[in-house]
């Protein structure tokens, strides 16, 4: 059996609205007993119709208890002539309880706040049932769009979330890349700002006569600055690395970031703590211990 089928074919909704024939109440019975999840669905059906029950609920008008009663007395009196048959073992007997003459029974009248109201007719037993269906059928229409619509609704707000959140990391990001900016930028006027560097300039070497590049040497601090204001693109996998040269014996300042070596920034180099002169080759990426003279690009004295 097929589970679901059977819960959407609608012959829980007619249990529960009293339709079925005995059989087809003693079927659904069985199946509710077998499989729990019919079972729940049955008592979520039940449940339905008892709020929809409570929801359209109507209080009786004030007073109809008295009329009614009033009603059934007097009824009552009009019958009191009537003859009523006693069923004994042997025949049925008539026994007149009064001798008054029966008389029909006569409306109740309408109380005066009652009169004029507008009297509906009720719709037929046989329509009841289907209404019902219609109704809960609408009512779990309704309450799946709702759901959808907070679904989608859910959906939509953690993607604004998430955008969000993007958006605030990408912020916060560019905020710390132009705050880094800005502390560099301070840094390099300091340096050039500051008596105590002293300015080398490094000329290009017969290979590469338009190389120029400039070194700022602070002999109290040892610390060092290269700009560099046009050097020739390394070759795949080299980079420029400077020397500082100690009488005549060089010493290793560091190599040089590939921006730095594009004429991009000013860049901070290894602490020297004496040099008549520096200058540039080209090496391995990362650096060797001595410098290839073959590769010289750039060289000034103090």
């Amino acid at each position: 059996m097929n589970i679901q089928e059977y819960i959407e074919s609608g012959i829980l909704e007619e249990y529960a609205l009293g339709v079925l024939s005995e059989a087809e109440r003693a079927e659904v019975e069985r199946v509710v007993r077998e499989h729990p999840e019919v079972s729940r669905e049955l008592q979520q059906i039940l449940n339905g119709l008892d709020a929809y029950a409570e929801a359209h609920a109507v209080t009786p008008p004030e007073g109809m208890r008295e009329r009614v009663l009033q009603g059934w007395q007097q009824a009552i009196r009009n019958t009191a002539g009537q003859e009523i048959l006693i069923q004994t073992a042997d025949a049925p007997v008539a026994t007149p309880l009064m001798t008054a003459s029966v008389t029909p029974m006569q409306p109740v009248p309408a109380a005066p706040e009652q009169q004029g109201a507008v009297v509906r007719q009720m719709p037929a037993a046989q329509e009841a049932p289907s209404r019902l269906k219609w109704l809960i059928a609408a009512s779990v229409a309704l309450l799946l769009l709702s759901g959808l619509g907070n679904y989608l609704l859910y959906s939509r707000l953690q993607e604004t979330e998430a955008n969000l959140e993007v958006a605030q990391t990408a912020q916060s990001r560019y905020a710390a890349t132009q705050q880094a900016a800005l502390n560099e930028r301070d840094q390099q006027l300091a340096v050039l700002r500051n008596a105590d560097f002293r300015a080398v300039e490094l000329k290009g070497t017969p290979k590469s006569p338009e190389a120029l590049a400039r070194v700022y040497y602070n002999p109290k601090t040892k610390a060092v600055y290269v700009d560099v204001r046009n050097l020739p693109a390394p070759p795949s996998g080299k980079q420029y690395q400077l020397w500082a040269l100690d009488n005549g014996k060089p010493v290793d300042a560091g190599m040089l970031a590939t921006t730095t070596a594009a004429g991009d920034s000013i860049q901070q180099m290894k602490d020297i703590d004496s040099a008549q002169a520096f200058a540039m080759t080209v090496e391995d990426a990362g650096g060797v211990a001595s410098p290839t003279m073959s590769t010289l690009t750039v060289i000034g004295n103090l």
